[in-house]
């Protein structure tokens, strides 16, 4: 059980360094919610299975070079907890922030619950200042 749900969790966040959504649909529920703490964009957001999907697209669209590793995780009951180490490189525009050329790498935790075999809901919380601040699009100027 949990240790089914680690390895769907380990995978399903190494998608995003190869861009592969269509694999998601073996292990994502289509009522899949994802809460994002802080949203790409800004504030934070709760995303549909398709909303989610169009994330990563865009996300790819601004970014490549994406290396997804992930440092740690824990399982109990229903859920999966993982932190994670993100690397890209800003090549193209992602939320209207054009290109800088820049290679930017964040951590985050990623807190996902299952339904039997399905994911149903993931939280997520990462570090939007350091992925922002190492593009230099804050910090000091």
């Amino acid at each position: 059980m949990s240790a089914n749900h680690k390895s769907t969790s380990k995978h399903l966040l190494e998608l995003w360094g190869d861009n592969a959504l269509h694999k998601s649909d073996d292990y994502l529920s289509a009522d899949y919610v994802n809460h994002q703490m802080p949203d790409a964009a800004a504030g934070v957001s709760t995303k549909s299975l398709a909303e989610w999907r169009s994330l990563i697209a865009d996300f790819h669209t601004g970014f490549s070079d994406v290396k997804m590793e992930v440092l740690l995780q824990v399982a109990e009951g229903d859920y999966v907890c993982s932190r994670w180490r993100m690397t890209a490189k800003h090549t193209g525009t992602f939320n209207e922030l054009a290109a800088t050329g820049k290679t930017t790498s964040w951590t985050g935790v990623h807190t996902d619950r299952y339904e039997g075999d399905k994911l149903v809901e993931s939280w997520v919380d990462w570090d939007k200042y350091g992925f922002l601040e190492q593009l230099g699009m804050v910090g000091e100027s």
